[in-house]
Protein backbone atom coordinates (compact mmCIF):
# COMPACT_ATOMS: atom_id res chain seq x y z
CA UNK A 1 0.00 0.00 0.00
CA UNK A 2 1.22 3.49 -1.19
CA UNK A 3 0.22 6.61 1.26
CA UNK A 4 1.29 10.27 0.31
CA UNK A 5 0.69 12.92 2.67
CA UNK A 6 1.92 15.94 4.65
CA UNK A 7 3.41 15.47 8.21
CA UNK A 8 2.28 16.48 11.37
CA UNK A 9 5.46 15.66 14.13
CA UNK A 10 5.53 15.28 17.94
CA UNK A 11 7.93 14.04 20.44
CA UNK A 12 8.67 10.65 22.44
CA UNK A 13 6.15 9.72 24.67
CA UNK A 14 2.96 11.22 23.29
CA UNK A 15 0.53 8.99 25.34
CA UNK A 16 -2.90 8.20 24.74
CA UNK A 17 -4.40 11.12 26.93
CA UNK A 18 -2.61 13.87 24.75
CA UNK A 19 -3.94 11.72 21.67
CA UNK A 20 -7.51 12.18 23.34
CA UNK A 21 -7.65 13.66 26.64
CA UNK A 22 -9.52 11.55 29.57
CA UNK A 23 -12.51 14.49 29.19
CA UNK A 24 -14.40 13.70 26.31
CA UNK A 25 -14.36 9.99 26.85
CA UNK A 26 -17.93 10.06 27.56
CA UNK A 27 -18.44 9.51 23.74
CA UNK A 28 -17.58 7.11 21.79
CA UNK A 29 -18.48 9.05 18.30
CA UNK A 30 -15.72 8.94 15.78
CA UNK A 31 -16.74 12.53 14.73
CA UNK A 32 -16.92 13.69 18.16
CA UNK A 33 -13.52 12.68 19.13
CA UNK A 34 -11.56 13.82 16.04
CA UNK A 35 -12.70 17.38 17.18
CA UNK A 36 -10.49 16.92 20.33
CA UNK A 37 -7.75 14.85 19.01
CA UNK A 38 -4.27 15.93 20.33
CA UNK A 39 -5.50 19.48 21.31
CA UNK A 40 -3.57 19.49 24.72
CA UNK A 41 -0.44 18.97 22.62
CA UNK A 42 -1.25 21.22 19.85
CA UNK A 43 -4.65 22.96 19.86
CA UNK A 44 -4.27 23.72 15.91
CA UNK A 45 -4.22 19.69 14.99
CA UNK A 46 -7.80 19.56 14.72
CA UNK A 47 -8.87 22.56 13.06
CA UNK A 48 -5.77 22.05 10.73
CA UNK A 49 -5.75 18.34 9.84
CA UNK A 50 -6.62 16.94 6.37
CA UNK A 51 -7.45 13.98 4.84
CA UNK A 52 -4.61 11.91 4.43
CA UNK A 53 -2.40 13.65 6.64
CA UNK A 54 0.45 11.53 8.51
CA UNK A 55 1.20 11.46 11.95
CA UNK A 56 5.29 11.34 12.63
CA UNK A 57 6.30 11.09 16.19
CA UNK A 58 9.59 10.01 18.63
CA UNK A 59 9.64 7.03 20.57
CA UNK A 60 6.58 5.38 22.76
CA UNK A 61 3.59 6.92 20.67
CA UNK A 62 0.32 5.94 22.07
CA UNK A 63 1.62 4.85 25.89
CA UNK A 64 -0.74 5.09 28.69
CA UNK A 65 -4.20 4.30 29.16
CA UNK A 66 -5.47 1.16 26.78
CA UNK A 67 -8.11 3.25 25.45
CA UNK A 68 -9.12 2.30 21.43
CA UNK A 69 -10.91 5.86 21.62
CA UNK A 70 -6.78 7.05 20.95
CA UNK A 71 -6.85 5.13 17.31
CA UNK A 72 -9.99 5.84 16.56
CA UNK A 73 -9.91 9.79 17.13
CA UNK A 74 -6.68 9.61 14.73
CA UNK A 75 -8.25 7.83 11.97
CA UNK A 76 -11.31 9.97 12.45
CA UNK A 77 -9.03 13.10 11.92
CA UNK A 78 -8.63 12.27 8.55
CA UNK A 79 -5.00 10.89 9.45
CA UNK A 80 -4.14 7.97 6.81
CA UNK A 81 -0.97 6.55 8.87
CA UNK A 82 0.79 7.21 12.08
CA UNK A 83 4.72 6.59 12.11
CA UNK A 84 7.18 6.49 15.36
CA UNK A 85 9.77 5.27 16.31
CA UNK A 86 8.59 3.11 19.02
CA UNK A 87 4.49 2.34 19.58
CA UNK A 88 3.03 1.27 22.78
CA UNK A 89 1.95 -2.14 22.35
CA UNK A 90 -1.81 -1.49 22.97
CA UNK A 91 -1.52 0.73 21.10
CA UNK A 92 -0.09 -0.73 18.40
CA UNK A 93 -2.75 -3.69 18.38
CA UNK A 94 -5.70 -0.89 19.11
CA UNK A 95 -4.23 0.35 15.87
CA UNK A 96 -4.45 -2.17 13.40
CA UNK A 97 -7.85 -3.27 14.94
CA UNK A 98 -9.33 -0.40 13.92
CA UNK A 99 -7.63 -0.04 10.40
CA UNK A 100 -5.20 2.45 11.39
CA UNK A 101 -2.06 1.35 9.60
CA UNK A 102 1.29 2.24 11.97
CA UNK A 103 4.77 1.72 11.37
CA UNK A 104 8.18 1.77 13.00
CA UNK A 105 11.33 4.52 11.70
CA UNK A 106 13.21 6.97 12.87
CA UNK A 107 12.38 9.69 9.59
CA UNK A 108 10.80 11.97 12.15
CA UNK A 109 14.49 13.18 13.08
CA UNK A 110 14.98 14.45 9.58
CA UNK A 111 11.30 15.76 9.11
CA UNK A 112 9.26 19.16 10.26
CA UNK A 113 6.10 20.28 10.11
CA UNK A 114 4.10 20.87 6.67
CA UNK A 115 6.77 18.36 4.78
CA UNK A 116 5.46 15.25 2.41
CA UNK A 117 6.68 11.85 2.63
CA UNK A 118 5.40 8.60 -0.13
CA UNK A 119 5.52 5.92 2.34
CA UNK A 120 5.27 2.37 0.73
CA UNK A 121 3.58 0.05 3.70
CA UNK A 122 4.47 -3.56 2.12
CA UNK A 123 8.02 -2.72 0.98
CA UNK A 124 9.00 -0.55 4.41
CA UNK A 125 9.88 2.78 2.82
CA UNK A 126 9.52 6.43 3.30
CA UNK A 127 10.62 8.65 0.78
CA UNK A 128 10.98 12.74 1.71
CA UNK A 129 10.04 14.52 -0.92
CA UNK A 130 11.51 17.82 -0.33
CA UNK A 131 15.01 16.20 -0.46
CA UNK A 132 14.39 12.28 -2.02
CA UNK A 133 16.13 10.91 1.12
CA UNK A 134 14.74 7.62 1.38
CA UNK A 135 14.24 5.65 4.94
CA UNK A 136 13.72 2.03 6.10
CA UNK A 137 10.28 1.27 7.85
CA UNK A 138 8.72 -1.60 9.77
CA UNK A 139 7.36 -3.85 7.01
CA UNK A 140 3.26 -3.99 7.50
CA UNK A 141 2.66 -7.83 7.71
CA UNK A 142 0.31 -9.36 4.75
CA UNK A 143 -2.03 -10.19 7.78
CA UNK A 144 -1.96 -6.76 9.00
CA UNK A 145 -2.12 -5.01 5.39
CA UNK A 146 -5.62 -6.96 4.95
CA UNK A 147 -6.56 -5.85 8.50
CA UNK A 148 -6.39 -1.99 7.37
CA UNK A 149 -8.12 -2.93 3.77
CA UNK A 150 -11.38 -4.44 5.89
CA UNK A 151 -11.42 -0.90 8.23
CA UNK A 152 -9.94 -3.25 10.66
CA UNK A 153 -10.66 -6.73 12.83
CA UNK A 154 -14.54 -6.48 12.37
CA UNK A 155 -14.57 -5.91 8.74
CA UNK A 156 -12.31 -8.45 8.10
CA UNK A 157 -14.09 -10.94 10.07
CA UNK A 158 -17.25 -9.79 8.21
CA UNK A 159 -15.06 -10.36 5.51
CA UNK A 160 -14.38 -13.90 5.96
CA UNK A 161 -17.64 -14.79 6.87
CA UNK A 162 -19.63 -13.69 4.00
CA UNK A 163 -21.54 -11.42 5.95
Amino acid sequence: MKIKGRVWVYPDNVDTDVIIPARYLNTSDPAELAKHCMEDIDENFAKEVKEGDIIVAGYNFGSGSSREHAPIAIKASGVSCVIAKSFSRIFYRNAFNIGLPILESNVVDELEKGDEIEVDTSEGKIMVLKNGKVFKSSVIPEFMQQLIESGGLFGYAKKLLNV
